[in-house]
């Protein structure tokens, strides 16, 4: 057997897919999913738009992160400012729009840093998660709904947060562990 027939060998069919609902920020569908050994099920499957992050870290390495409180869970919580990419949008200006709206803070030269699936059996939502080493206040936050309060937090601290289960975001603790392993390396 090949390396290419034993890669799909594994792969599972897809026989259709039916929208249940759908709103401009997600679509729920079932999926009729086949298994290589035959067994066939249906599964519950998420559409998003991409979406995107910025980690800005100051020239102290403090991250900033936004409190704020998600309704789904009922926790209050930090995390990294983002959103969903428009349409015609390029992902890096969404991402500093997004920082800018949400703290009043403008990011300046992003640079990807990662993308991640963080649902991947279950959804597809592709998050951007960028890098930016400095940030400009143009005043205060455009978007007064989205956190409680603005900080720069000092790294070292933000991966106690994570730790503590302040920081439960998957992008935000992608963002810190990926972070600090860049620190560690030297890299960052």
């Amino acid at each position: 057997m090949t390396d290419k027939q034993t890669i799909e060998s594994t792969r599972w069919t897809i026989h259709g897919e039916r929208e249940v609902d759908g709103t401009r920020r997600a679509r729920l569908s079932i999926a009729d999913v086949e298994l290589p050994d035959g067994v066939r099920f249906e599964q519950y499957v998420i559409r998003a738009p991409r979406s995107a992050m910025v980690a800005v870290l100051d020239e102290r390495e403090r991250l900033l992160l936004m409190w704020r409180h998600r309704f789904v869970f009922d926790r209050w919580v930090w995390e990294l400012p983002g959103g969903y990419v428009e349409d015609e949008e390029h992902p890096a200006e969404c991402a500093v729009r997004e920082v800018e709206e949400e703290t009043g803070w403008r990011p300046q030269a992003v640079e990807p840093l990662l993308t991640f699936q963080p649902w991947v059996g279950t959804a597809d939502a592709e998050n951007l998660l960028f890098l930016s080493r400095r940030a400009d206040f143009t005043g205060a936050p455009v978007d007064t709904n989205e956190a409680q309060r603005v900080e720069w937090i000092p790294l070292d601290e933000a991966r106690d947060l994570v730790s503590r289960g302040e920081i439960v975001g998957a992008g935000t603790v992608i963002a810190v562990l990926e972070l600090i392993a860049r620190k560690a390396q030297g890299e960052l």
